[in-house]
């Protein structure tokens, strides 16, 4: 997704790196003149086309993501790319062999194709045997032209958007950039496009997918146009629906119901890398997924496809529901589908047993809801994600967001690869009502229990762990009997109460341990989203000849807090309040007399959802001064 011009005040400026490098306004033009990466991109003031500096994360990791893919795929075919910033450490690593060169070149060269080992690929030439790049919804073209201005081994990019002014302005900002003979401009409907790439010689190599809202309606067409092993990048913005608060919207567009649960976010990327899976299956292909990031306001997944019936038939294996309970938030995964290997080498496939829990939770006593199928194997390919991690770590220069790009994968490549979902805090502390530990307590807890533990780059303080729900709860009943909670306040009914009536089989030590720190966490890197601007997110969506932007933020101002009631002034405050009944009164308790806010009279009719209780005396002669709360 790009964004509109949102009126950026000072976009380069924002924390973190996330705003854009630079901006010219044209008074003559009434245009914008942003410049991001390498790109140098012109918008009309208005809004017409898509912007968001906030997203150039989400550009700057793609790029990345992007390059490291080529240089596998090309390198396969026996040509180095050159990344710019790079020669200096190739320069580096020529000069420690140069004593071995003469006797190494002869014997490598015998098996390659003469030249082949001084074939290279650098940025902004074409590469005959590079990648082919779509992206489908490019709007002003400003993913496109990075792609051309800062990742080598391209051999072409399609620039396609529906809109026909989109497009006008993807061909001025080409030529803009000198980067005609890469960046194709195409004015077509994304799903007809693709479509008409299926052929296996006409596919994708790399198909980057970013629209406003949910890509439901691309996926079938994606999967289909990109290439055997070729890489497919989604970005989903829609994470009301991914995050819970429409499970029916949310099955009807990717075919598995969301729950509103701490682990929201982890969820929605499982939905999403299910959905993408469940695509590919129709027409015998499978997913690999590379990386899966949940930043900002969005989801941002980058997965291989391949074709393969055997691998297809596993899949249902791959896949999970989700049995949450709504006391204490406890969840349990049951798998669809197992696999199991015969004694002559066989591979079986057939439906899993379940379900894994009881009618009502035995912790708290409460039910079940039932969410899912979510994608239950790895989101990430970890060797993958450490090779993006180092080429980002010796080229800091590069991107604009590299300090935050190092800070998620650093995070990413700590976290537990077979553990799906996790729990927080916050969640484990307010289900029993105590005081919260400190991370590093909770999580030497679980390594001294014998358990593995491991942060989680989707929440700040979340606990992603392979400890059972059980030790998980008899490790907080632990915490509890060093900070006690008032059990006389609790309610028989509450999950609290039944948690806590149990006594604790696991003995919990909360000494911190060293390696209950992690690295990333040790080394200060940024590592989750800070506010990069004021009023940041998602945008208004694009509208045909423009609109004032700044017109829509004045009525999105003024339209806040427009559902809170009118302010009274004091006297009027006070006749309101004299039309209910004084509770105390009625008891014959309050000492307030005339003096009391509320009426010491016959109730009024219809006062009976008034407050209860008297009040303080109340005196309408003092302005500004709010309506008391209670005797004191």
């Amino acid at each position: 997704m790009e964004g509109q011009p949102h009126g950026m005040q000072n976009p380069g400026a924002m924390e973190n790196g996330s705003g854009a490098r630079g901006e010219e306004r044209q008074p003559a033009t009434q245009e914008t003149i942003v410049t991001e990466g390498a790109a140098k991109i012109v918008f009309p003031s208005a809004n017409e086309v898509f912007y968001n500096p906030v997203q150039e994360f989400n550009r700057d990791l793609t790029c990345a993501v992007i390059t490291e893919f080529a240089r596998i795929q090309l390198g396969a075919k026996g040509i180095q790319i050159k990344v710019p910033g790079e020669e200096d450490t190739q320069k580096v690593v020529v000069d420690l062999s140069e004593q071995e060169k003469e006797k190494v070149e002869p014997k490598e060269g015998e098996s390659l194709v003469p030249g082949d080992q001084h074939r290279t690929a650098a940025v902004g030439e074409i590469c005959e045997e590079g990648l082919r790049v779509l992206e489908g919804l490019a709007a002003s073209g400003l993913r496109s032209i990075r792609f051309a201005r800062e990742v080598p081994g391209l051999q072409s990019v399609v620039a396609n958007d529906a809109s026909a002014r989109a497009v006008d302005l993807i061909r001025q900002n080409v030529q803009l950039n000198d980067v005609a003979h890469l960046v194709k401009p195409s004015h077509a409907d994304a799903r007809m496009l693709m479509y008409q790439h299926q052929k296996v010689s006409e596919r994708f190599d790399v198909i980057d997918l970013d629209p406003y809202g949910s890509p439901a309606p691309f996926l079938d067409a994606a999967v289909q146009a990109v290439s055997e092993g070729g890489l497919l990048c989604v970005t989903c913005t829609d994470m009301a629906v991914l995050g819970g608060n429409s499970g029916e919207t949310c099955y009807s567009k990717y075919g598995a119901m969301a729950l509103k649960s701490r682990a929201c976010h982890e969820m929605a990327l499982r939905i999403v890398l299910h959905s993408l899976d469940l695509h590919a299956n129709c027409y015998q292909r499978y997913v690999v997924p590379l990386l899966s990031i949940s930043a900002d306001f969005y989801v941002r997944v980058f997965v291989r496809v391949f074709t393969g019936q055997a691998h297809v038939k596993a899949s249902a294996s791959k896949q999970a529901l989700v049995f949450q309970c709504v006391g204490c938030g406890a969840f349990h995964l049951q798998r669809l589908g197992k696999v199991a290997t015969a004694s002559s080498g066989r591979v079986k496939f057939s439906a899993a047993c379940g379900p894994p829990v009881a009618p009502e939770c035995g912790h708290c006593g409460h039910r079940h809801q039932l969410g899912g199928p979510i994608w239950a194997e790895p989101i990430h390919d970890l060797d993958f994600v450490r090779r993006v991690l180092e080429a980002v770590s010796t080229n800091t220069c590069r991107f604009h967001t590299s300090e935050r790009i190092q800070g998620v994968l650093s995070v990413v490549t700590e976290e537990l690869p077979d553990v799906p979902l996790y729990y927080t805090l916050d969640q484990l502390s307010s289900t029993i009502h105590c005081n919260t530990p400190s991370l590093l307590q909770l999580r030497s807890a679980l390594l001294h229990a014998g358990f593995r533990v491991s942060l989680s780059h989707a929440c700040r303080n979340a606990v992603k762990t392979d400890a059972p729900s059980e030790a998980l709860w008899d490790i907080m009943r632990c915490w509890e009997k060093e900070c006690p909670v008032k059990r006389e306040r609790l309610s028989e009914t509450s999950p609290a109460f039944r948690i806590l009536g149990v006594e604790p089989r696991l003995q919990a030590n909360f000494t911190i341990r060293e390696d209950a720190n992690p690295s990333s966490r040790q080394r200060g890197l940024k590592r989750f989203q800070v506010n990069p601007e004021a009023n940041w997110g998602p945008r208004p969506r694009a509208r045909p000849g423009g609109k004032n932007t700044s017109k829509t933020e004045e009525r999105r101002r003024l339209r806040q807090n427009k559902r809170k009631e009118l302010s009274e002034d004091p006297a009027q405050q006070a006749a309101r309040l004299k039309t209910f009944p004084c509770k105390r009164f009625k008891e014959g308790t309050c000492d307030r007399g005339d003096q009391c806010c509320y009426s010491h009279g016959q109730p009024t009719p219809g006062a009976s959802a008034a407050p209860t209780d008297c009040l303080k005396t109340f005196s309408p002669s003092s302005p500004g001064l709010e309506p008391p709360q209670d005797h004191v």
